[in-house]
């Protein structure tokens, strides 16, 4: 047996401890400058949105039961993206007095969100004016859509490169 055998162990033992520090540095210095980024989902926060999710489900069911939501615009691009909604009622009226919120966000961060705001509004149909998408690929088109009290969140998933638009 060697006279050396005695000593390793404390220097391995202070390697390890020295490297779980190092890997605990790096994790908290990754975790700052990658944030996780809040959900917009429904146009609050998550707190809010899970606070109310019952309230936000049982809106959504009396405004079906009253209207449509027809989204217009057949495919959004990275230039010139036209937003463009229609609200009836059942009976297939046209309805010109309700407020519609438009956001464009990106799935994987709040940072280049676009607001929609003052629509012409012409027989039922809500247009947004056009505007330029600051990246190619994934969007998430967030709505509320209020008439009277009823109001209803209208959530889509889009895409610069596919025409299909999906409700989420």
């Amino acid at each position: 047996m060697s006279k050396n055998a005695g000593r390793k162990w404390p220097i391995i033992i202070a390697l390890s401890i020295l490297a779980v520090i190092g890997f605990s540095v790096i994790t908290v210095k990754m975790a700052i400058n990658n944030p996780v980024e809040m959900s917009d989902y429904g146009m609050q926060n998550y707190h809010e949105y899970d606070d109310g999710v019952n309230d936000i489900i049982n809106a959504k069911i009396e405004f079906d039961k009253k209207y449509t939501i027809t989204f217009l615009t057949p495919q959004i691009t990275e230039k010139g993206t036209v937003i463009t909604y229609q609200v009836a009622d059942k009976s297939g009226n046209a309805v010109n007095d309700a407020k519609v919120n438009v956001v464009l966000t990106r799935p994987n961060t709040t940072k280049l969100d676009i607001n929609l705001s003052s629509p012409t509004i012409d027989k039922g149909t809500y247009t947004f004016s056009a505007v330029d998408l600051p990246k190619i690929g994934r969007w998430d088109i967030l709505a509320k859509v209020s008439v009277g009290t009823d109001q209803r969140y209208y959530n889509l998933k889009a895409d610069t490169r596919n025409p299909n638009t999906i409700e989420f």
